[in-house]
């Protein structure tokens, strides 16, 4: 805790051309039950009608809008968005997507838990458990296809089957509160990322400065859309999934083998192109892999 006063907290929601989603979130945090004393909304140069949803924005928030020129993805945005956070004074930064809304007490929740990093548990619009932070998240077996082995979903099932606490080894930008001491310890969000994959670097870096993550059961998040991004390894979000997954295991893979494992990654998907993904996904996940070895560094504007 900061000394004996109640701590504070920020809210960093980034948007991008989804008023309608936007209006929802904003709705949902004005009805929170412990109230944020700011909520940054980072607006990637959206062209729909996003001003004007912040300018009727619910009068109980005290909003800062930064508006950016151009689209700098997810990573850009939350990476902007830490920073006016951070910079307010304020003692936790609570980050969440313009795709989720949170139950009237999911805040009180987490600000009731004494440690450094928290993430919510979402699910969607059924009641149904949708939470994916890793229970496991493998970077130390170059074997091990995807590093991502279990899930909070695919271990509970339910939000009843789950403890209080689970301990999580990367999150999502959909839920995250941390302590302004780790983002004077890690930096800020890294925006070369663009999109997928910067809240898992943060995570990743958090836990290597010694932080444990833990997943609140009773912190409900409810997600407005469905999952669907992993089927686009054809399309242009394609790229970025493997580019990022390959700057992953450059980073922060434990040995030669695991950060090598990015070429065999792309080896084998080219092999099988003709089977599934065809030239398109061929095309990405060799792109990707060649650009990833640029990205094998922190960026400078996210050190601390």
């Amino acid at each position: 805790m900061t000394g004996a006063r109640p701590e504070t907290v920020a809210v960093v929601v980034v948007t991008y051309n989804r008023a309608d989603l936007l209006a929802r979130v904003l709705a949902g945090l004005a009805a929170q039950t412990h109230l944020p004393g700011l909520v940054v909304v980072v607006d990637n140069a959206s062209s729909d009608h996003s001003r004007e949803v912040l300018d009727a924005g619910p009068d109980t928030l005290t909003l800062e809008r930064v508006h950016l020129d151009d689209n700098t993805g997810g990573a850009g945005g939350f990476h902007a968005g830490v920073r006016a956070a951070y910079a307010s004074g304020h003692d936790r930064i609570w980050l969440i997507d313009d795709d989720v809304v949170p139950a009237p007490d999911c805040l009180a929740v987490l600000m009731a838990q004494d440690e450094a990093c928290l993430t919510s548990v979402r699910e969607d619009l059924s009641g149904a458990l949708v939470e994916k932070a890793a229970t496991r998240f493998d970077l130390d077996h170059a074997w091990v296809i995807r590093p991502k082995t279990e899930m909070v979903e695919t271990a509970y099932g339910t939000r009843a089957a789950m403890p209080e606490r689970v301990e999580v080894q990367n999150v999502a930008f959909e839920g995250f509160l941390v302590r302004r001491e780790v983002v004077t310890a890690i930096g800020l969000p890294d925006p070369a990322y663009f999109i997928f994959y910067d809240d898992v670097d943060y995570a990743l870096r958090a836990r290597r400065a010694g932080h444990r993550i833990w997943a609140v059961r009773d912190a409900v998040l409810v997600r407005q859309l469905d999952f669907s991004q992993q089927h686009d390894l054809a399309g242009w979000k394609g790229y970025y999934m493997y580019r990022n997954l390959f700057v992953v295991h450059r980073r922060y893979g434990a040995n030669a083998l695991v950060r090598a494992k990015p070429w065999a990654v792309a080896l084998a998907v080219v092999l099988v192109s003709p089977l599934r993904g065809g030239r398109a996904e061929a095309r990405n996940v060799l792109r990707a892999v060649r650009d990833s070895r640029g990205l094998a560094e922190l960026s400078v504007e996210a050190r601390p």
